[in-house]
């Protein structure tokens, strides 16, 4: 079934879909609108879950977690301030290896307070041992959140699906929702293999110690090291079972095919901008202005940011001159996060195209298609002026 909604209107239908058993809601602009949707949901018999209202968004991960631990699945959404006031929890979801999916509605961080769309809230937490996922529409937003309930309780690791807030949260485009049959086809219900249960009592995420002893049964437990390790180590390999489940997907539902990376006109392209949502659909303007002009140049928009798919991100940009990366985020006192990430994936690629850095949006700054049009241009005619420090579009002091 075709609608026109708002992205946070496919990213509650996604959650609806996939059955979800407890959401923990507490209201923090632009994704309030995604879990009043929910409420409405379950209200109506529609969904039947628990609607939880919270009083913090620290409490609204504490639910998730409590009643993952349960065997339910889970979910909530946040943005900005309320993804960083979860902090604390969102560590502990990640290490107690619980598969809670969250939306959060990129929003600029405070001080000062911004209600307006960057990627400074999701990216600053890129290190918690959460899955970062990015969308560029309203497809991928709802279609994201069906992928990521069956990702998270594959590999067993919480889920974060990132999209634009405004941008994307409350404009309203096309998408397609399957029937609940297809979807029931695709994503399974929960079948946790650890949880509390009554029948079978026993303790979860106990003070563990440095090093490894045996437990009740005489085997040798993990140490907190080794499970730290095997966070790591299982984060990684979840770059497969990305590629395996978006295969599965498309043989699902007829969508897919592209698990880290979306690509437009860069087969022969000379140069490619690289960047994370909805960005890289405004930049395909400037791409077709720039090939009409003769200048072979394309965009890449990167899906999944945690775990960084550095083999993708290696293979899909060796052979090209020049990556410009623009972002919506900043690491203080170093350059953008993602330009870092992929100059460390190229790192060990035999022939390095040029990288350059350009911030842009931020606090939702008006990103105009003409600024990106000089940035690409400078990035191509002035490379080695640039060298390694971001620059800045759009500033006006």
């Amino acid at each position: 079934m075709h609608v026109i909604e708002s992205g946070n209107v496919a990213a509650a239908t996604g959650v609806k879909l996939a059955r979800t058993q407890v959401i923990a809601a507490y209201p923090i602009t632009p994704q309030t609108p995604l879990t009043e949707k929910l409420s409405e949901f379950v209200e109506s018999g529609e969904l039947p879950a628990e609607y939880i209202p919270v009083e913090s968004e620290h409490s609204a991960m504490a639910v998730c977690i409590a009643s993952s631990t349960a065997g339910a699945r889970s979910f909530t959404a946040t943005s900005a301030n309320g993804l960083l006031y979860m902090n604390e929890q969102l560590h502990w979801a990640a290490g107690a290896r619980l598969p809670i999916v969250m939306c959060v509605a990129n929003r600029g961080v405070g001080a000062p307070w911004t209600v307006w769309n960057d990627h400074q809230d999701t990216v600053s937490q890129r290190d918690l041992g959460w899955i970062q996922l990015y969308c560029a529409d309203h497809q991928q937003i709802h279609d994201t959140v069906l992928k990521a309930f069956k990702l998270a309780e594959t590999v067993s690791i919480p889920v974060m699906v990132c999209y634009d807030g405004y941008l994307l949260s409350h404009t309203y485009m096309p998408f397609d929702v399957p029937e609940q049959e297809q979807v029931d086809g695709f994503l399974p219900p929960f079948e946790p293999t650890h949880f509390l249960n009554p029948e079978k009592p026993r303790n979860f995420n106990t003070v563990t110690l440095p090093d490894v002893r045996p437990d009740l049964h005489g085997n040798t437990a993990p140490g907190y090291m080794e499970i730290r390790k095997t966070l790591h180590t299982d984060l990684r390999a979840a770059l497969g079972e990305i590629e395996k489940i978006d295969g599965e997907f498309g043989e699902a539902f007829g969508r897919g095919g592209e698990p880290f990376l979306e690509p437009y006109r860069c087969e022969d392209a000379d140069y490619v901008a690289f960047c994370m949502g909805s960005l890289s659909y405004q930049l395909r303007d400037v791409v077709d202005a720039m090939r009409e002009e003769g200048t072979k140049i394309g965009v890449m928009g990167l899906k999944v940011y945690r775990p960084f798919p550095d083999a993708a991100v290696r293979e899909a940009l060796t052979g090209h001159k020049g990556v410009i990366v623009l972002e919506k985020a900043l690491s203080y006192g170093n350059q953008g996060a993602l330009y870092a990430d992929v100059k460390s994936a190229l790192y060990s690629a035999e022939t390095r195209p040029f990288v350059h850095n350009y911030i842009v949006g931020l606090g939702g700054r008006e990103i105009k298609t003409q600024h990106l049009y000089d940035a690409l241009t400078e990035s191509i005619n002035k490379e080695a002026a640039i060298g390694d420090e971001p620059q800045w579009i759009g500033l006006k002091l």
